[in-house]
């Protein structure tokens, strides 16, 4: 029988006590420190001297500490780190501290656990004092409460829409599609597609050289269980050019795909 572990992520910023003491108080079984790589403008140049202490603590008070890079300037690659660590520990209890490393982190680490296919508990820690310049010193001192925080439960894409988007972002990398570089997936690719990949929504629908001709109830079940729902969260487009339906991924598609491309890892986990 597995033992149900406690299991913390926190966002590695310029804090101490708000990301030590919620986890020695919660007795965490397992801490993952999500530790900036980004490069962008908004990047850190480098970590605080402090942070080695504070891992050696963590490390005297955890059974195990793991360091987990993360881009802390993007808000998706925030949520997407998350969602994975969660989605790994489905069957421990996973809490989140938000409030380790400002404002785009918790963003990211939030809307993580508002994704109903995690069980993820966000967390705020609320410090005993603001007092210190950030950079040498952690910017604030000791825990005045920590506050479990209400999520409002949003719906995330499922395997097959991640899947479909996974082939938008690239539809070169399957060898399946012939079109040229340039051109963008038609409806009939995607079908095809989801074939090849045996995808769930494709999985009672005949070939072509089953049927005599492509299936009609393909394009319906393609429109109703992928492209309108992909569609309404504005993750792409279908527009006509000329007499073909083409479907390109938006750049708030992409951001989702690199989000919740961890459930093309649990979909081949389930057919396995």
């Amino acid at each position: 029988m597995d033992v149900v572990k406690r299991v913390h992520i926190v966002p590695l910023g310029y804090e101490y006590d708000r990301i030590l003491e919620p986890i020695r108080n919660q007795r965490a079984d397992l801490v993952y420190l999500l530790e900036d790589n980004g490069a962008g403008e908004n990047a850190r140049t480098g970590e605080a001297e402090y942070h080695d202490e504070l891992r050696a603590e963590l490390e005297s008070t955890v059974p195990e500490v793991r360091v987990w890079p993360c881009d802390l300037t993007d808000v998706y690659a925030v949520l997407g780190e998350v969602t994975t660590i969660a989605a790994n520990h489905a069957e421990d209890t996973v809490s989140v501290n938000v409030s380790g490393s400002g404002t785009i982190p918790a963003i990211g680490a939030t809307m993580a656990c508002m994704d109903v296919s995690t069980d993820a508990r966000a967390y705020y820690v609320e410090p005993a004092a603001y007092d210190h310049d950030g950079e040498r010193d952690p910017i604030s001192s000791g825990v005045a409460e920590i506050e479990q925080l209400p999520t409002y439960p949003l719906e995330s894409p499922t395997p097959d829409q991640v899947a479909i988007m996974a082939f938008l972002s690239d539809p070169t990398s399957w060898e399946g599609y012939h079109e040229a570089r340039t051109a963008p997936p038609k409806k009939k690719d995607l079908i095809e597609y989801g074939r090849a990949k045996e995808l769930s929504f494709m999985a009672d629908r005949q070939s072509p050289a089953e049927h005599g001709s492509e299936d009609k109830g393909a394009f319906r079940v393609l429109d109703t269980r992928i492209l309108e729902p992909l569609e309404a969260d504005g993750y792409v487009t279908i527009e006509s050019v000329g007499r073909r339906r083409v479907i390109k991924l938006t750049e708030q598609g992409e951001n989702a795909y690199r989000a919740f491309k961890h459930k093309l890892a649990e979909r081949d986990d389930d057919e396995r």
